[in-house]
Parts: C-alpha cells; structure tokens; sequence
C-alpha cells in the first residue's frame, strides 16, 4: 500500500489527518518571524488574526505565506478529498495564550450543522470508491499542540455520523473520551473535512499557540459571496492563481489543478 493510499484510508476513517514534518525547523522559523513583525496584539478576547475573505489577510504578510497554499505535501491529499477542481475559500490565523478557554464543538456540514436541512446538490458521500466532500481544511502548526496543550481537537469518525451531536458531550466535552486533541509537533499539518466534529480546546501549554488556516472547496462551491484576494506583489505559480478563482463548474467553467501545464 503506498503512502497516498493509507492517508486516503486514515482521512476517510477519521475525518482528519496529521502529517508532521510537513514543514522544516527552518520555514516553521521563519513564518513565525513574520509573524513577530506583524505586532499583532496579545491572544485575549479574540483568536484570531490576518483573516480573509476580505483581501489578503495575512498572506500579505510575506511570500512563505503564498508558497503554503499549494505545497507539495498537501496537494494530492486535497485531491483525493476534493478532486482535480478546487478553489480557496477563506483563510484566518489562530493564537492562544495559557488559560484562554476552549471553543465550542461544532461541523459545518453533517447531522450537527445548521446546513442540515439545505439541499445537498449533487454530491453524496460515497460514490463510484470515491470520497467526495465539499470542504477541508489545512491548518499548519507553528507551534507544538496536542494532549496536555490544546489546540485543534475532535471526534474521530463524527463526519459519517447520521445523529446530532448529544447534549452532554457538546456542554462538556472535556470529560468526554470520544473528543481527543491529537499531537501536532510545529511543523505539522492537521487536515479535516468540515463535516467532521471538531473544536478548540482551553489552551493550557506556557507557549503560544499559533496555527495558519487554509480552507479549501469544491469548485462551485462558496461559503460566502465574498473573496479572498492575492497579495498585490505576490509572485503566484500557475496553480496558485487558479485557487483564487470564482466559483464555476469542475472542468467546464473552473480548470484542473493537476494538468501538467499547471504543475509544480
């Protein structure tokens, strides 16, 4: 079984993944440099920063943001989730300081989403031995989470679940052993699709939490009328500036992202 093969198998069967070394010391060094520069004020009553639909958000913020939208390691992942035609939708960053408190569990898609009686369109969850899901997410670790720190959490399996998340464990999820923080070592890449369960556990660790998130879709898919833009000076490959096109059908209005003209 080849390594693709086993990711696809663990992402389907958990709803995440964790890819460490995904990134080297030296570039998780660096985005965190550009970070420092940005002066960004201290984690509080917000977790958030350089969010985008909106204009860039933080990818103005330096090149090793842009090179991260199309890297090596997550491409053919993103692939077999979403296929050949996919688009950026948002991207925001996330730090924690200790003793900032968790955040509430919740999918976006699924029995548990407030999407639940909308339309699915087209798409099912299993067809032809093909996984097809709307939207994943990449969050790239700048600094260690896991048990005993916090961060990204979840419950593994919750994307094919038919029943709404119980009430005991969405008001404590804490005392719960179906909800787990998986580590991520910085540098390491947790994918999710947003069907899954997940959420944001207290953060308990001295360090700061810093994590980059890149959400990814279907190609005519949006999760709203708004766009994120590329940075002005950004140098953008082939394949980058496809990501940040509009909405359009796979292959008839929105092109492959794995032709060899557009591969890196």
């Amino acid at each position: 079984m080849s390594d693709l093969q086993l990711l696809q198998y663990l992402f389907d069967v958990q709803g995440y993944l964790v890819i460490e070394n995904a990134l080297t010391p030296s570039e998780v060094q660096t985005l965190n440099r550009l970070l420092d520069a940005q002066q960004l004020p201290a984690p509080g009553q917000t977790q958030r920063f350089g969010s985008a639909p909106d204009g860039p958000g933080f990818l103005e913020w330096g090149q090793p943001f842009v090179d991260l939208l199309d890297h090596q390691t997550i491409m053919p992942v993103l692939r077999f989730r979403l296929g050949d035609c996919f688009r950026l939708d948002r991207i925001y960053g996330m730090y924690m300081k200790e003793g900032m408190p968790r955040g509430r569990l919740h999918a976006d898609y699924g029995a548990t989403s407030p999407t639940t009686r909308a339309n699915p369109g087209e798409y099912v969850p299993f067809r032809d031995d093909q996984i097809y899901n709307g939207f994943v997410v990449v969050t790239w670790c700048l600094t260690d989470t896991g048990p005993g720190k916090g961060g990204f959490c979840c419950i593994p399996g919750s994307h094919k679940s038919n029943y709404k998340l119980p009430q005991q464990i969405d008001e404590a999820p804490e005392d719960s052993p179906s909800v787990i923080i998986p580590e991520a070592p910085a540098g390491s890449a947790i994918l999710f699709t947003e069907a899954l369960t997940h959420g944001t556990a207290a953060w308990q660790a001295q360090h700061e939490r810093r994590a980059l998130l890149y959400k990814y879709c279907i190609s005519h898919v949006a999760w709203t009328a708004r766009r994120v833009q590329p940075p002005p000076n950004a140098e953008l490959t082939p394949r980058q500036q496809i990501l940040f096109r509009d909405p359009g059908d796979p292959y008839r209005h929105f092109p492959s992202l794995f032709e060899e003209a557009v591969a890196v």
